[in-house]
């Protein structure tokens, strides 16, 4: 199953011109898997290299910075504990102006961080159970804060703006769920990938995994990505393309390795149904202990929760593209493709999620491993100042459509662009095509 994955996830240089799955096609797979494997080593070669001789050990000086990790999503959480200290409805809107206000600001003052472990520091980064135990224990809590939140909706005198405050500051909540997922879905071992599924399950997005894994690490950075935004395109037209599309994408990849393993699609074989189960299972209960009414508090806090990741595909890959070859088939995914931020705050409540280049060349590294590359583009504050950039449109425009022409040297070629509004950008930025670098 894991070896299935990894050799999906290499795939993105073979063509999407063939949707069947002949031996031809998973011939090239493994073939693409092997020349990834190539690629990345030879990356890694290009890395500045430590001095010869002997070397002190390497201390990783964010080893205790990672409790932020545990601590941020707790305090998103925050907002009823003090409501019910001193209940009046601002309290419950503390934890949304921390996120999008208050950690921006932390990020512009604690500035970056480029710094890498050094390659022969990797394998012991690695095997440390510490950073491993760090996202076990946000498991439970992410848990208890979702279902304290549900409770409290129910049981709390709110008005409609303090209930309002709760599900977004929930939907935050959820968003660290979905977070972690990501962290511990792309990894091997049994017990990673089961916390993965029970982790997406509050928020009823447990096709995540499928679809992040073997989809959107094949096809990014591509028109035919749903969870890759095009330059020109709003996220409030991306969040209609991407939703569905990665659903159905998830169903279709699943399907597709059921039958190739010779599994029943209906079945607790299915890797969609079975975080679906447990988010059956949850909501039924939540349904019985607090009323059917807890549904009008879910429902909106779960679609908070999963547009937190429609957030996080549209800054990280905006109008990025990958080129084909002569074959017509894309080049592997490389740092360019990714946006990238070294802001210290929210690299370390996220997990180095924004360090997003290194993920996309090696899945399977563990977030303490992951590095700076100096080609890739920078975004100018960490994911907490940049959601609420994107969700007013003239703004990101103005802010990232002249940093994505200077990332792409205004390459018209590796530009991807929203289909409709390609002339009148064109004409814009007064770009040429067929222009020589």
């Amino acid at each position: 199953m894991a070896l299935y994955d990894d050799f999906l996830a290499a795939a993105s240089v073979v063509t999407h011109a063939d949707g069947g799955h002949t031996a031809l096609n998973r011939a090239a797979t493994i073939l693409c898997c092997r020349l990834q494997e190539t690629v990345n080593m030879t990356t890694a070669s290009s890395m500045p290299q430590q001095p010869a001789g002997p070397a002190a050990p390497y201390r990783d000086n964010k080893r205790l910075a990672w409790i932020v990790s545990l601590l941020v999503p707790l305090s998103i959480a925050a907002g009823p504990l003090l409501w019910q200290w001193h209940p009046v409805t601002v309290m419950l809107w503390l934890p949304v102006v921390f996120t999008y206000l208050i950690a921006p600001v932390l990020d512009l003052v604690m500035g970056t961080d480029t710094s890498n472990p050094p390659e022969s520091a990797v394998p012991a980064l690695e095997a440390d159970a510490y950073y491993r135990r760090v996202t076990f224990a946000l498991v439970p809590l992410l848990w208890g804060a979702f279902i304290y939140a549900a409770w409290f909706s129910q049981t709390a005198p709110l008005t409609w703006l303090g209930t309002l405050g709760l599900i977004i500051a929930t939907g935050g909540v959820g968003g660290f769920c979905i977070n972690l997922g990501h962290e511990i879905g792309h990894k091997r071992t049994t017990l990673e990938r089961w916390l993965a599924k029970l982790i997406l399950a509050p928020t009823f997005y447990g096709h995540f995994t499928i679809e992040h894994n073997r989809g959107h690490h094949r096809d990014v950075a591509t028109p035919e990505d749903p969870a890759s935004s095009r330059m020109g395109e709003t996220i409030w037209t991306f969040v209609f393309r991407e939703m569905p599309g990665a659903f159905r994408r998830a169903w279709r990849l699943e399907r597709d390795r059921m039958r190739v393993d010779g599994q029943a699609f209906w079945s607790w074989h299915n890797e969609i149904l079975q975080p679906a189960l447990i988010t059956v299972l949850l909501w039924s209960t939540l349904c019985v202990w607090l009323g059917a009414g807890v549904l009008w508090f879910l429902v909106p806090a779960a679609l908070w929760s999963n547009f937190q990741l429609t957030s996080a595909n549209y800054i990280e890959h905006y109008g990025l593209l990958r080129q084909k070859n002569a074959q017509g088939r894309y080049e592997p995914c490389k740092p360019q493709h990714s946006w990238n931020s070294n802001h210290v705050f929210s690299n370390w409540a996220t997990f180095h999620l924004q360090r997003h280049s290194d993920h996309h060349a090696h899945p399977l590294r563990r977030f303490q491993s992951l590095r700076h590359f100096q080609e890739a583009p920078q975004l100018p504050n960490g994911y907490f100042g940049m959601f609420p950039l994107a969700y007013v449109p003239p703004l990101w425009f103005a802010v990232m459509d002249k940093r994505l022409l200077a990332a792409v040297n205004r390459d018209p070629s590796r530009i991807n662009f929203h289909p409709a509004k390609r002339d009148r950008l064109m004409a814009k930025y007064d770009l040429q095509e067929n222009r020589t670098p």
